[in-house]
């Protein structure tokens, strides 16, 4: 758990930051203290946070405690991070078939701050998408899960 990063914990909330945070990429990262892929992912968040506040915003969301945007975002694997700006949800293209968020821990800080340098030119730029600068070996391998299929 991160003792420096603010905490979301509630629907009303996230809403909140999502919609009244301007100019800055919204980082939310969904997730549970317990959990240590959670913890390692936190202090990467915390010890770059300051070093990135003219670009983004940076949340802990306790995903049992939004389990509208749990499912929305189908997290079913934790942590997973998704990523805003001014409102719209920022998709990523890590080289896998979701681009809505980035599942586990990145590898190093310079991956994370080099990902939300991108996503912040990108969306300066009005674009929804953008390419993932991150070496493919860093980004984490899992299989999709489909609810309901």
């Amino acid at each position: 758990m991160s003792l420096f990063l603010p905490r979301l914990t509630c629907k009303k909330d996230i809403d909140e930051i999502i919609k009244g945070v301007a100019e800055k990429v919204v980082v939310l990262r969904f997730g549970r203290d317990e959990d240590p892929v959670c913890l390692q992912l936190d202090d990467i968040l915390s010890k770059t946070a300051h070093d990135l506040s003219n670009m983004a915003s940076i949340y802990i969301v306790d995903a049992d405690k939004a389990p509208i945007y749990t499912r929305y975002f189908d997290i079913s694997y934790i942590p997973s991070t998704v990523f805003f700006f001014n409102g719209q949800h920022m998709k990523v293209d890590y080289g896998s078939p979701d681009h809505t968020k980035f599942v586990g821990s990145f590898k190093t800080k310079q991956d994370f701050m080099d990902l939300i340098e991108v996503i912040y030119r990108g969306a300066m730029r009005g674009k929804l998408i953008v390419q993932s600068p991150i070496d493919p070996q860093h980004i984490p391998k899992y299989d999709l899960l489909y609810h309901g299929i």
